[in-house]
Parts: C-alpha cells; structure tokens; sequence
C-alpha cells in the first residue's frame, strides 16, 4: 500500500511538473512563430485583430486565456504592431492591451495639392483621404495657424520622412508638421536669410514651389530663383509656366501653347504681376534654400536647352531670350511633342 501511494505521488507530481511546464512554455516561451508587422486598424474588430494575430503566434489556447484575463477583447488599441522573435504570450497581450506600437515612416514629396497629399499620407497612416483633406483644407486651423487660408497652409509641409504613429489623427498630424515647420525656419538661419529677398516663409515656399517645377537640378536652382527676384524686383511678370499647369489643372501639360497663357486664374503669372497665392506644388528643401541663396546676376529670361539635359539656357534682353526660346521651339517640333 506504502508503495503504491508513493508510485501515486510520482506520478502527481510528474504531471505537476510538465504541467508546469507546459504552463510556462505556452504564456512566457517564445510564442512568435517569425517576425511579422501587424495594422489594427481604429475600425478594427476584435475577430479582426485574432484573424490578424493567429497565424502569426504559437500556443493559441494560452493567448485566448491571458487575453481573456485582461479583457482584451474590450480593451485592445489600435496601431502598428511588430512581433518579434523571442516574445511571450503574455508580451503579446500586453502591447495590444496598452497601445505599445512601433512608429511607422511616413515621406511627403513630390506633391501638388493638398488633395493629393491626402491620398499620399492615407497610404501611410490609418486616415482616410476624406478625413485628411478635410483637415488639410479647414480654413478655421489655417487661420488658427497664422495663415491667410489653407492653401498657405500648404506651405507647412516640409518634404523629408518622419516618424508618426501610424494612429495618428489628421489633426494631430498637422499640428506636428507645423512644430517640424517652426523648426525648420529657425535651422541654418533661414528666417535671417530670407530678409535678403524681402519674401514672408509663405512666399518664399511659392517662389521656391516654382523653382522646382521649373528644375530639378539643384546646382542651377539658385540661378533660376535669381531671375525671379529680379522680375519680381522690376516689376515684370514672373511668366511662369508651371503656374500655367497648376492653374489649369492639367500636370501632365507638356507643352504651354499661346492659348493656354490666357487661362484665367490669380495662379496665371502671365495674367498677373507677382507670386501666385500660393504654392504650386511642395517644395523640395533644396529649392526652398536656393530661394534664400539665390545667385545675384542681371538674367531677366531663361529657356529651356534644346539637348533636353534639364539645363536651361539665360538671357539679359529679350532678343537673347527669343533666339533661345526659337532654338527650343524647333526642337520640340522636331521631337513632334505637343
């Protein structure tokens, strides 16, 4: 009988044991099956996040029970999510139960309208289109801001990569890129520089808007941000052609006809003296710091090369500048581009 009691406890506490076992195993041994990057959306359910989460993770049954404790099901937030290798059941239940998400990257470049900088950031933040251009245009936040309306706004968005949550809400989106924005000008003197053109930021960011559509070659931006202060200085229409494309619409123009210099619009530089409202695109920091450092020469005119090398060809009278513009004109002929 001895015996057999003491065979009974062996076993008790051999099955104590790998019950133990399994317990520490499923809700503090490594539960990531490989490394994997998780989006719960704020208009995600809780089937959603466990559709989400299961075929990434081990031991299910342990991570239903812990979540379960916690209450996660009414509790889990939103966000951008990464499971690491080495992470517990109990890691895992945690971070979605207190919010702890990775940031995400999010870029801004190469844009012309607020409407399509809505549709870039929905891409990279858990916004959608309507929700972001909403706020990118609310002409009450602009005001707030110090700016005449929205699309001085615009000029708060300076092109680089930042860190955000990926959460975060088009409001609060904004109010950081104007912190980025302060920051910005207050770098590498900007705001003393800016004295030797006259131009407020907003202004600065339009004629640096235009300089860039006009170029992507920085060595030449400062050249080109130097013709436009001058006609501006002398009062002669900037004669910008992209202000053309922006004032139309239509950005895949590839050629400016005369009919087109007629288009009605306060963005029209042919029509109108001066800079145009606003800017017609975001400006690349390059072009806004070549309008702070724009080379100082007597060019009034300048023209496209006729080697189609991005390069353009300048001008101090009218006469030169026609030679050139007639050079790039049968170029283009010849190219049959309209």
């Amino acid at each position: 009988m001895k015996k057999t009691l003491i065979g009974l406890f062996a076993i008790i506490v051999v099955i104590g044991a790998a019950a133990a076992t399994w317990g520490i195993i499923s809700f503090k041994g490594n539960a990531v099956k490989e490394r994997a990057e998780l989006f719960i959306s704020k208009r995600s359910d809780y089937t959603q996040l466990l559709d989400s989460v299961r075929p990434r993770i081990k031991h299910h049954f342990a991570f239903d029970i812990y979540a379960e404790r916690l209450n996660l099901e009414q509790s889990f937030k939103a966000g951008h999510y990464i499971l690491e290798d080495g992470m517990s059941v109990i890691d895992i239940v945690r971070m979605f139960k207190l919010g702890l998400q990775t940031p995400v990257n999010v870029t801004m470049n190469n844009v012309k309208t607020p409407a399509y900088l809505a549709g870039k950031l929905a891409k990279q933040i858990d916004a959608d289109s309507v929700e972001l251009v909403t706020v990118l245009t609310d002409e009450k936040l602009a005001k707030e801001l110090g700016f005449k309306n929205s699309l001085t706004m615009f000029s708060i968005f300076i092109p680089n990569t930042y860190e955000f949550y990926w959460t975060v809400s088009p409001e609060d989106f904004v109010e950081r890129m104007y912190n980025e924005y302060k920051n910005f000008w207050a770098k590498n003197s900007r705001d003393e520089k800016r004295k030797r053109s006259g131009l407020s930021r907003v202004e600065v960011s339009t004629l640096a808007s235009i300089v860039y559509e006009e170029t992507r070659k920085v060595d030449e931006m400062p050249r080109i941000a130097g013709v436009y202060i001058n006609r501006l200085k002398q009062g002669i229409p900037l004669q910008a052609d992209p202000t053309i494309k922006y004032a139309m619409q239509d950005f895949g123009l590839r050629r400016i006809l005369y009919r087109h210099l007629k288009y009605e619009s306060p963005y029209n530089t042919y029509i109108n003296r001066g800079l145009p409202p606003s800017p017609i695109c975001m400006p690349s920091i390059d072009a806004i710091d070549a309008v702070l450092n724009f080379e100082k020469h007597d060019y009034i005119f300048f023209c496209a090369r006729p080697t189609f090398d991005g390069y353009h060809n300048f001008a101090r009278t009218l006469k030169e500048h026609s030679a050139n513009a007639r050079a790039y004109q049968s170029e283009l002929n010849k190219r049959k581009i309209k």
